[in-house]
């Protein structure tokens, strides 16, 4: 009876480390699965590959012609606020294109170059969308992004998924994959062992 306690207890361990094992492959295949139908699909429509240098052109804003912004609700009025429209020259081809925070920015309303942060307070909109207006004013030249295929005449200030975002959304699902296997694989070598050496055990005992 002494000698089985130990063994017992061992299977029971065996069995919750490799049911953590199996949690945590499952895990990493449904971030995996997340991953491949929100952040991938946004990684792929981001043509915008190339940086180069963009001079400013015209930085206005139309006060009289407020983008309508739909966040999700079915009140498409719900949130207005100032467009602010940005034309630069993009110097490596020599054309004059339109200029977009962010692809976020093309995504959601394409209409207007910036989309405020947060859009409850229309005085402090109003004064946010002014204030970046004056610094591409004061700026006039900075890098930008574009497609170089040309199919895309418009450019971005910034890029959200760069192939560096891509692959840090890949590290935490692989790291636990990669986890998960390694334990799965030491129980079974442990249960190979027990299995051996099972017979002296019964000898012993």
């Amino acid at each position: 009876m002494l000698g089985k306690k130990p063994v017992t207890a061992q299977k029971r361990g065996e069995t919750r480390a490799l049911c953590l094992g199996l949690g945590m492959v499952a895990c990493s295949v449904i971030m995996y699965f997340f991953i491949g139908i929100t952040i991938v699909p946004l990684y792929n429509k981001s043509v915008w590959t190339n940086r180069g240098i963009c001079e400013l052109k015209n930085a206005s804003i139309k006060e009289q012609q407020h983008c309508s912004f739909n966040d999700g609700s079915s009140d498409e009025n719900k949130f207005q606020y100032p467009c602010l429209d940005i034309m630069v020259n993009l110097t490596p081809v020599g054309q004059v294109v339109k200029l977009y925070h962010q692809e976020e920015t093309v995504f959601r309303n394409p209409k207007c170059s910036y989309i405020p942060p947060t859009l409850k307070n229309y005085t402090a909109v109003q004064e946010n969308v002014e204030k970046v207006r004056q610094n591409f004013t004061e700026a006039q030249v900075f890098y930008c992004y574009y497609d170089p295929s040309g199919q895309e005449a418009t450019v971005l200030l910034y890029r959200q998924y760069l192939p560096e975002f891509l692959l840090f959304t890949f590290v935490w699902p692989s790291l636990m994959l990669i986890g998960g296997v390694l334990i799965i694989v030491l129980v079974k070598i442990s249960q190979y062992f027990s299995i051996l050496l099972a017979p002296q055990y019964r000898t012993g005992i």
